[in-house]
C-alpha cells in the first residue's frame, strides 16, 4: 500500500482518540482537523498552540472491544505502519514546516510489547537521532511494563493511560477483554516513577467512552477527582459513544454530545474552580443535567452566597460566579488596582459575559439587573 494511503486511514482511524483542548461548544465536539485532515491544532499546557500529526501506528487490532472501529472480529482494511515509514513520513512533514509535533497511539497489533517497541523507536529516533524537541504524546497500553512506561516518559511529553470505564463492570461490559486493575495499576506506575522525579513535562491523560455502558457521570467524576487528587492526572477526556457499524453495539443509541459537553465543564470546574463532587447537582440517574452548565446549576442552588459585591470579592469568591472564570476573575483584580468597576459597561469592556453573571453581582452595592429595569423603565 501506498504511504500517502496509510496515513489516510490511520488518520482518520485515529480520531478517537482526543489530544486537544476542549472549548465546551457543539462545534468544538466535531473535533474537525485542518489542513491535510490529519493535522490538528492543539493548545499545550503551557498555552501555546501546537500543529499534531494524530495518527495510528496500527489499526490491526487483537483486542475485541465492543464499541471499537478497530476490534478484532470488524471486517476492514487492517494496516500498519512501519517505524521507518512513520518516521520519514514525520520528518518531511516537518520539513516543510506543516508540523510542529506528534500525536501517536496505535492499536495493539501483534502483541503489546511489539506496538510498545515500535512506537518507542519512533519517539527514541527522533529525540537521538534527529534531536527533534518539539511535543510528542505516546499512547501506553494496560499490558505495558513498567520499563517500557519509563521509556515512554523519557521520550514523550504527555502520556495517556485510557480508562474507558470508570468502574471493572462498566469496562466488562463494552471491552470484556480488557482487566481494569491492569489499567489502574499504570497510574500507579507513573506515581512510583513521579516519586523518582520520572514524570512527564506535559503531564498524563485518560479518557471516558461515555454512553457505551451503563456508567454514571458521578462515577466518572468520582474516579477524575481521585486520579487528580492522587495521582497527577493531567486531563480527562470524554468521548460520546456512537455506534459503529459492523459491531457489537451498532444498535445502540447515541449518546448526547451535550452528555459529553457537561462532563467536561464539570470535569473543568474540578481542575480550576476546586470544585468537589458534592457540589455538583446530579439527576436522580446519577448524571449531570444537560439543560444547564453544573456551575449555574450549582449558583441556582446556593442563593444564599449571592450576590456578591463585584469590588470587594476576592478571587475564589469571583470564580465562583457564572459567567466569571480565572481569567476575567485576574483581569477584574487588575482593574481593581487602579479603580473601581463603576457599572456593567466595565464588566463588558474586561469580555465578561453579563448576561449570565449579573443576577448574581452587586456593583456597588447596586443589583446590574435592577439597574437595567430602571433604564428599561425611563
Amino acid at each position: 500500500m501506498h504511504i500517502s494511503d496509510k496515513v489516510n486511514l490511520l488518520a482518520e482511524a485515529a480520531k478517537f482518540d482526543l489530544c486537544g483542548s476542549f472549548l465546551c461548544s457543539p462545534q468544538a465536539v466535531q473535533r474537525k482537523p485542518t489542513l491535510n485532515g490529519w493535522i490538528y491544532p492543539t493548545i499545550l499546557p503551557n498555552g501555546k498552540t501546537v500543529r499534531l500529526l494524530k495518527i495510528l501506528f496500527s489499526n490491526d487490532c487483537i483486542h475485541n472491544c465492543y464499541y471499537c472501529a478497530n476490534r478484532r472480529d470488524r471486517s476492514f482494511r487492517r494496516i500498519s505502519f512501519t517505524a521507518d515509514e512513520l518516521l520519514r513520513l514525520f520528518l518531511e512533514l516537518k520539513r516543510k514546516n506543516l508540523v510542529d509535533g506528534l500525536f501517536l497511539s496505535s492499536a495493539v497489533t501483534r502483541s503489546p510489547k511489539y506496538t510498545m517497541e515500535q512506537m518507542l523507536k519512533v519517539a527514541e529516533v527522533l529525540r537521538e537521532k534527529y534531536a527533534f524537541r518539539g511535543y510528542i504524546h505516546l499512547k501506553i497500553f494496560s499490558e505495558s511494563s513498567p520499563d517500557y512506561i519509563e521509556a515512554a516518559i523519557k521520550y514523550a511529553d504527555r502520556v495517556s493511560v485510557n480508562l474507558e470505564s470508570p468502574q471493572e463492570k462498566y469496562l466488562r461490559e463494552i471491552a470484556p477483554e480488557k482487566d481494569f486493575s491492569q489499567l489502574l495499576n499504570k497510574f500507579e506506575i507513573l506515581k512510583n516513577l513521579s516519586q523518582k522525579n520520572l514524570r512527564p513535562k506535559a503531564g498524563i491523560t485518560t479518557q471516558f467512552v461515555v454512553g457505551a455502558s451503563k456508567e454514571k457521570d458521578i462515577e466518572i467524576l468520582s474516579l477524575v477527582s481521585k486520579l487528580y487528587r492522587e495521582y497527577e492526572l493531567s486531563r480527562a477526556y470524554f468521548s460520546a459513544f456512537q455506534p459503529i457499524p459492523f459491531t457489537p453495539l451498532e444498535e445502540k443509541s447515541p449518546t448526547s454530545t451535550w452528555r459529553e459537553i457537561r462532563l467536561y465543564e464539570a470535569d473543568f470546574l474540578i481542575r480550576k474552580y476546586n470544585f468537589s463532587l458534592n457540589e455538583f447537582i446530579f439527576d436522580e440517574k446519577g448524571n449531570l443535567p444537560l439543560e444547564e452548565d453544573p456551575k449555574l446549576l450549582w449558583a441556582k442552588q446556593n442563593l444564599e452566597l449571592f450576590p456578591i459585591e463585584i469590588n470587594k470579592a476576592d478571587y475564589n469568591q469571583l470564580i465562583r460566579i457564572p459567567g466569571i472564570g480565572p481569567i476575567s476573575a485576574k483581569k477584574i483584580l487588575e482593574l481593581r488596582k487602579t479603580q473601581k468597576i463603576k457599572d456593567i459597561n466595565d464588566l463588558k469592556k474586561l469580555g465578561i459575559q453579563v448576561e449570565r453573571c449579573k443576577n448574581f453581582i452587586l456593583i456597588n452595592g447596586r443589583s446590574p439587573s435592577s439597574l437595567e429595569k430602571q433604564l428599561t423603565l425611563f
